[in-house]
């Protein structure tokens, strides 16, 4: 049997810290333009307590989207010594393209896969570049592909990036901008005929019909921008939340269940750092499904206190920085479940059951 093998992994995080305190001066509407009365650095305090964020990461001024996968890509080749010509897919999730500091134009043409595999100079015709747009769970879909490929036998190996610059498509006006960051992660996935190891299934919904809208781009909150054409993310914060509680678990068992891995076996959960306690109510759902007590919060390592929510981003950079044990208190060995999952725009959930 084929089974599709984390070979190596890389990550990039940016190196300009924004921290909570640097935005004190900010200034904060709601979407009806009214300005928040709140004292700021109450705001703050609310904010951090609800999400985690403590400070987030930006990419430097000259760096794009593929800049930031171009670098975590690097790292994942030249870790482990993979000859970049024996890749067959090169596949990027990300949601906005290159967007150029100062502008939050959208930039696609070419392709971001096809700039990096350029930029890893890259001659092989048969290693094919494309992109995903997946809101959030791109990156972990990215994953679901590329194993497809693997165990059909049409591929051999599989380089899986997810990259973002969501500080150049944020409202400054809007406090959901305090959630976002930059950053990027990748996998080189590898078929193997032998050994335990690799995935063993996922799920994959799209909840398009009624929620569609919860994330999306709209205008400045602020009143004097009500004219400007710019469009900045935008999303519904309530109504997600308690999407995700609803949905994110029953995806999760989904998989676990196609697995036949029961929920006492996984010994991490990978979710897509979008909110702390967002995550926290997911976990505790999933093991209420199956009637479990609260859950050992160990299991569910977190970077979103310093690295904030950077998207497609997110579940890469955390399966990099615990296979190369730079997260406390968190490791795996071979024999060990882990499961992989995220939630985001479209609206879009998925997961991911892997064995190490």
């Amino acid at each position: 049997m084929i089974r599709s093998v984390i070979a190596a992994t890389g990550s990039c995080i940016p190196e300009a810290l924004r921290r909570n305190e640097d935005f004190l001066s900010a200034r904060f509407f709601t979407k009806e333009g009214v300005t928040l009365m709140q004292e700021p650095t109450v705001l703050l305090e609310r904010f951090r307590a609800i999400t985690g964020i403590a400070e987030r990461r930006y990419a430097q001024p000259e760096q794009t989207a593929s800049d930031l996968g171009f670098l975590a890509a690097q790292q994942a080749l030249t870790s482990s010594g993979i000859d970049p010509e024996t890749l067959d897919y090169l596949i990027v999730a990300h949601n906005f393209g290159d967007v150029a500091m100062g502008s939050n134009r959208v930039d696609l043409v070419p392709s971001l896969a096809s700039r990096i595999k350029a930029r890893l100079a890259i001659q092989n015709p048969n290693c094919v570049a494309y992109d995903v747009a997946f809101g959030c769970p791109g990156w972990v879909e990215a994953l679901i592909q590329a194993n497809y490929y693997l165990r059909s036998g049409d591929a051999r190996r599989c380089l899986v990036i997810g990259t973002e610059t969501l500080s150049r498509v944020v409202d400054p006006h809007d406090r959901d901008t305090l959630l976002f960051s930059d950053g990027s992660g990748a996998v080189i996935l590898e078929a193997r005929t032998s050994g335990d190891a690799g995935i063993l299934a996922h799920h994959t919904q799209t909840h398009a019909h009624e929620y569609a809208g919860l994330l999306r781009m709209g205008k400045s909150y602020a009143p004097e921008q009500s004219e400007s054409a710019d469009r900045f993310m935008k999303m519904e914060g309530r109504k997600l939340y308690e999407f995700a509680l609803q949905h994110v678990p029953l995806v999760v068992k989904a998989a676990l269940d196609k697995a036949q891995v029961p929920l006492s076996r996984i010994q991490k959960v990978l979710i897509h750092q979008a909110n702390e306690k967002m995550d926290v109510a997911i976990l505790e759902r999933l093991f209420q499904l199956y009637g479990d007590a609260r859950p050992d919060l160990s299991l569910m390592p977190m970077t979103i206190s310093w690295l904030g929510n950077s998207s497609v981003a997110t579940v890469p950079t955390l399966v990099d920085l615990l296979l190369k044990g730079q997260l406390d208190g968190h490791q795996v060995v071979p024999g060990d479940h882990v499961v992989l999952a995220s939630v985001g725009a479209g609206m879009n959930i998925n997961a991911v059951v892997y064995r190490f």
